[in-house]
């Protein structure tokens, strides 16, 4: 399955859950009116859908891939990678995924989309320890320095979402003035989305 490249509130509001994390998916839209954050249809403020065991699990699965962006085989390979950890493989699972290179350049701030990230790095913008690094699906080990090249230190879109001034979670240390970040540590599960149930996606890959 190909990476969902359309419009985000639409998945939001299919599975009731921010996938920008921000909200901003249920903002005013081009029409001035507020976006709706109940299911689509006729009937959609009213309507109660009882999902399956599968359909829970699925559904969980789906709300995690479109908030980090990845397509079917990526988020399978990462899962499987992450079950091999030491550990519990729904919270490695999650780890692994804030440990992404273009997550950490939307986590950092230097970008308002995890899409937006993913096109900084693709375009070859991004230093890893002072290398070139344009993967984005790319793991970062902690200790890890993220800069730009020296052209790319003014871009509009990094500076315009600089002036957002996000606060950057714990596990990450922000320069923005000479925009660059240290990914410190790896994330503790209390400091993620509270909203993901884990447990429900590691189900449904060991159906």
């Amino acid at each position: 399955m190909a990476r969902y490249t359309g419009p985000m509130w639409k998945k939001s509001r299919r599975y009731r859950f921010s996938v920008l994390e921000t909200g901003e998916e249920f903002a005013k839209g081009k029409n001035g009116k507020d976006r709706r954050t109940y299911f689509p249809g006729q009937h959609g403020p009213t309507k109660r859908v009882k999902l399956s065991g599968y359909g829970e699990q699925l559904q969980e699965k789906q709300k995690v891939r479109y908030m980090y962006g990845l397509n079917e085989r990526q988020f399978h390979n990462l899962f499987e990678k992450a079950s091999k950890m030491e550990g519990m493989a729904g919270a490695n699972f999650l780890f692994l995924l804030e440990s992404r290179l273009d997550n950490l350049v939307y986590r950092m701030g230097f970008a308002r989309t995890r899409r937006a990230a993913r096109q900084l790095v693709n375009h070859g913008h991004i230093l890893v320890n002072g290398k070139k690094l344009n993967v984005p699906s790319a793991i970062i080990k902690p200790g890890s320095t993220i800069s730009f090249k020296e052209k790319s230190q003014n871009l509009a879109v990094v500076n315009e979402a600089l002036e957002m001034k996000v606060t950057p979670p714990a596990y990450v240390e922000v320069d923005a003035e000479n925009k660059k970040g240290v990914y410190v540590r790896l994330p503790e599960r209390s400091e993620l989305n509270q909203d993901i149930t884990e447990a429900l996606i590691v189900e449904f890959y060991n159906r």
